[in-house]
């Protein structure tokens, strides 16, 4: 994998502060050295404040330049009617805009931090990174998420253990619109949640309902008396009119598994 930025030379890195883009980004700053780096992250209403602020504290923290870098995903119709294929039109509108920063950095080249899973998973950005010539120097190394999480721990990244959070679009079911209002609605809801102890979940948005997906070992916090009290006032401020809690408990990408059982067909 050093092998490979070293053969770039200058690069950029796709950050959100995520577990894969933190690792890609400390191994760039070490082969490379910090002048020759320079993290980019997109800043939209799909993105949570909480974690733009993080990204902003792990970039200062590996010691690369951090650079936000707005976006206009919510001016595409395509990515509004939430589609399968959503993500593709959200990468391909940020790889277009960090495009020109590269030039003006004198930067070789946009790197990401997918990792070898990501490449056997349903992921429409993957399409946009091969049309906008994006690498992925920890997939081409056959590097997974497990390795990525364990070479992270060695080096006592913060981010070892950090669960999985990918935009808040990413929640809401399939061919319904994209709102910031719908997006606010979630990231209030999964902050009450982490108030109340549950560091991995989800607030998965069906219009009117949400459906909670936490660890199965924590599914009985939520129905003791006092917390299910509280979920059900707060949501029910928040704007939902129906709060549910998914049995099966917190796992990544179950809004995809609608395409999994042909309920929906993918996008081309």
């Amino acid at each position: 994998m050093q092998k490979s930025l070293c053969d770039l030379g200058r690069v950029g890195v796709a950050f959100s502060g995520g577990v894969d883009s933190t690792f890609v980004l400390r191994v760039a700053v070490d082969a490379l050295g910090r002048e020759n780096v320079v993290a980019f992250t997109g800043a939209s209403d799909s993105v949570a404040t909480a974690e733009l602020d993080e990204a902003r504290r792990l970039a200062e923290l590996i010691g690369a330049p951090h650079v936000l870098v707005p976006t206009r995903e919510f001016e595409d119709p395509n990515y509004l009617a939430n589609p399968t294929n959503r993500c593709y039109y959200c990468k391909s509108e940020l790889y277009s805009r960090i495009g020109p920063l590269l030039a003006k950095h004198g930067l070789r080249a946009l790197v990401t931090g997918t990792n070898a899973d990501d490449l056997h998973d349903h992921r429409p950005g993957l399409i946009a990174a091969d049309e906008h010539n994006i690498r992925s120097p920890a997939a081409e190394a056959g590097l997974t998420k497990a390795d990525i999480r364990a070479w992270s721990a060695r080096w006592g990244l913060p981010t070892a253990d950090k669960p999985a959070s990918p935009c808040l679009s990413s929640r809401v079911q399939y061919g319904e619109a994209i709102t910031p209002e719908k997006l606010r609605m979630i990231e209030h809801g999964e902050r009450i949640l982490r108030e109340i102890g549950i560091r991995e979940c989800r607030v998965r948005h069906h219009n009117d309902l949400a459906r909670i997906e936490v660890p199965p070992n924590q599914i009985a916090l939520l129905t003791t008396p006092d917390v299910r009290a509280r979920l059900d006032a707060e949501f029910r401020r928040i704007g939902y009119a129906y709060v549910t809690i998914d049995l099966r408990g917190f796992r990544s990408g179950s809004m995809n598994e609608v395409i999994a059982f042909g309920r929906i067909q993918p996008a081309l």
